[in-house]
């Protein structure tokens, strides 16, 4: 089992965690969806500086997604 470490990762290489079996812009694609439907976790990014064209996530967006969506 690989653990996973909370850290910067580009969206990308997040959604991709998130979902291995998927192309690159499906994962995102995907991932960003579910950051958009869980509305609490939306405002904390959004109140942290987050923006949708945003390339890389800072370890604190990360532990974010990963308190709201659990771990990949």
């Amino acid at each position: 089992m690989i653990t996973f470490t909370i850290q910067s990762y580009t969206k990308k290489e997040l959604a991709l965690l998130y979902f291995p079996t998927a192309t690159p812009h499906v994962a995102v694609n995907r991932l960003m969806s579910w950051i958009r439907r869980c509305k609490p976790l939306h405002k904390a990014l959004l109140d942290q500086g987050y923006r949708k064209t945003t390339k890389w996530l800072s370890p604190h967006e990360v532990k974010l997604i990963t308190e709201y969506l659990g771990e990949p």
